[in-house]
């Protein structure tokens, strides 16, 4: 598949095939704990690498958390970077979860370094935050769509402290939430079979009926596991939309390791639960 083909296209072929399931690889102190592993660099490349093994062959989409690499200076970058380049390698789609936002050509640099196809931390989308104005992100939605790439988009997060943003209410009556997916809904126009450029919208938020999550795009939905929701929760939370959810699964898949079969197993139960839960709604 070319490199080149849009992201949207790329990500509805592999949720078609491989289960709509988008595993977290999330090294944080606890965790690495938890794999009996040191809190250094060379736990985090043995983790890293051990989650890649286990499921990058066989699951739709690796989100890797930039910070927790960030932490340890250029050599956790490093790691970073050969973890994003063997799950490409082994054929998931790595969405990079650094929820970049900035203005001009600071913006432009994220992009670049995350979008560019020849950039060593080159990504098939990129999380990123529109809280300086949509518009902001224009150099970032230009060179992914250049490079076959996607965004997802902040636009009704889970955390609490999110409302007090997402939620309050523009001169025209939308709230800012609905506005951001408003645009992703116009960036995806006329794209087949998915446009590229998702938006995050939690899958602990409960009826969300009062928003349109119809953009034609994808819908990264962390909070399935330990955060509390359910694949049984996602028709009820995205209704007509939830066919292009990509549920996010990070401890309720990693607390499994470091054992590569246990891992693989959970990552399988995910999948197979949202793909019924998916069918059904």
């Amino acid at each position: 598949m070319s490199p080149l083909e849009p992201f949207g296209t790329r990500l509805r072929h592999a949720m078609d095939e491989r289960g709509p399931l988008c595993v977290g690889i999330d090294p944080h102190a606890s965790l690495l704990a938890e794999w009996g592993l040191n809190d250094d660099v060379t736990g985090l490349e043995r983790f890293s690498r051990t989650v890649v093994e286990a499921v990058a062959d066989r699951v739709a989409v690796l989100k890797p958390q930039s910070a927790f690499f960030e932490r340890f200076g250029s050599r956790g970058v490093a790691v970073l970077e050969r973890t994003v380049r063997e799950a490409r390698a082994a054929g998931a789609l790595v969405v990079m979860d650094a929820k970049r936002g900035d203005i001009g050509s600071t913006m432009a640099a994220y992009a670049e370094s995350f979008l560019h196809k020849d950039a060593p931390l080159f990504s098939d989308a990129l999380t990123v935050s529109p809280y300086l104005g949509y518009g902001s992100l224009k150099p970032a939605v230009e060179l992914a769509r250049d490079n076959g790439a996607g965004l997802f988009v902040l636009a009704l997060t889970s955390n609490p402290e999110g409302a007090e943003v997402q939620h309050a209410l523009r001169p025209d009556g939308r709230s800012v939430g609905a506005t951001v997916l408003a645009h992703l809904a116009a960036e995806n126009a006329g794209q087949r079979p998915l446009g590229s450029f998702g938006a995050v919208v939690g899958a602990t938020l409960g009826d969300l009926s009062s928003y349109d999550l119809d953009i034609n795009g994808p819908l990264l939905a962390p909070g399935i596991g330990a955060q509390g929701a359910s694949a049984a929760d996602l028709p009820a939370v995205f209704g007509t939309a939830v066919r292009n959810v990509v549920p996010n699964v990070s401890r309720g898949v990693l607390r499994h390791g470091p054992d590569v079969a246990a891992l693989r197993e959970s990552a399988r139960r995910f999948a197979d639960e949202i793909r019924a839960a998916v069918g059904s709604g």
